[in-house]
């Protein structure tokens, strides 16, 4: 163990922002909507995972499965592709627009999908619902892809998606005046990192940081991984292959894998420096495996002085705001970042 804290790749021993706060809204795990998340998740997660196949057939039906999803589901809003260019890095994306959303007040939002899979269309759900409740003209970039790109390929075009969005609109170029910068999942993990890439490199930093069921420690160090494992159904046939092997192994099998230190804030935010960031939401669950890592980003930001949230939510699966049609807590938890968003000035 002292090899691998020595070598960086488990980081620093951060136990010490470990909370046991308790569950901000209260969900019943027997109610109608999360009995049909539960279903859909054993349904499209659980079953898929166990059948014959390759990684590669798994990796595919699995990113067709995402776009499915945003293809067949009835969203309101307009959906308008566009193609966002920075410093010879470029990439396409999608703005999602309610009736007379604000060209100037933008949210830069990241999906998720463990850096493999997802994209624009698949979380259509989470953007055309944060533009109808905030007035904002909401852009989602389709950022690299793992195991095809590096994960440093997705910070890249994120990082250039950043940039292009300052000065660039739903109607073509045009300076923002008000900006966000939201994620779930490895988006939430993107957008931590983007906050803290911003700070460091004096470009303009957002007026407000949402988190949604974010990744923020690639070193894997949040009891709730273990802890949580059963009751987590979208990411326990993700998780299932590393849970029994040992965490300082299991970093260096990451390093090998990615060329990065776990450590490095660059893909584990939380072992960053947390001061002077933009006011920041974290949103998560008590029953998700990574929900530790937003009790530990949140509780180790505001030791740092800075303006961090946590909002939780008992009985909820991963980034459960994309079940809009299933589950009032989505809408719920949609609402509490448009009111966390008015407040610093980029809803209406």
């Amino acid at each position: 163990m002292v090899f691998f804290t020595k070598f960086g790749l488990l980081g620093k021993n951060l136990s010490k922002y470990d909370k046991d706060w308790p569950a901000t809204f209260e969900a019943d795990p027997n109610s109608k909507g999360a009995k049909a998340v539960e279903a859909y998740l054993i349904e499209n997660f659980i079953k898929p995972a166990s059948n014959a196949g390759s990684v590669t057939d798994k990796l595919s039906a699995k990113r067709a499965r995402f776009e499915k999803v945003g293809l067949e589901r009835t969203i309101s809003g307009e959906f308008k592709t566009d193609y966002a260019e920075f410093n010879g890095v470029s990439m396409t994306g999608e703005w999602s627009l309610t009736k007379g959303a604000d060209p100037t007040k933008r949210i830069l939002y990241i999906h998720g999908g463990a850096f493999t899979v997802g994209s624009a269309i698949s979380h259509r759900a989470i953007t055309s619902n944060l533009s109808e409740k905030t007035g904002c003209s909401v852009f989602a970039p389709n950022y690299r892809l793992m195991p095809e790109n590096s994960r440093m390929a997705s910070v890249r075009d994120c990082q250039a998606a950043y940039q292009w969005i300052l000065e660039n609109g739903p109607q073509g170029p045009s300076p923002v005046n008000k900006l966000a910068i939201a994620g779930d999942s490895a988006g939430g993990n993107l957008t931590l990192v983007m906050a803290q890439w911003a700070r460091d490199n004096q470009v303009k930093p957002a007026d407000a940081i949402i988190g949604i069921s974010a990744l923020t420690d690639s070193t894997y160090g949040s009891p709730s991984i273990k802890r949580n494992f059963e009751s987590d159904l979208m990411l326990k046939p993700l998780v299932a292959p590393m849970i029994k092997i040992p965490r300082p192994v299991l970093a260096w099998l990451v390093f090998q894998k990615l060329k990065i230190r776990p450590s490095n804030p660059v893909i584990s935010p939380l072992h960053g420096d947390l001061s002077n960031l933009p006011p920041t939401l974290l949103h998560a669950s008590t029953s998700e495996m990574i929900y530790d890592d937003s009790v530990r980003f949140v509780a180790k930001m505001q030791a740092q002085g800075g303006d961090a949230t946590l909002q939780s939510w008992s009985h909820m699966c991963h980034v459960w705001h994309i079940f809009d049609d299933m589950l009032p807590e989505a809408h719920q938890a949609l609402d509490e970042i448009a009111s966390f968003l008015k407040t610093h000035g980029v809803g209406r």
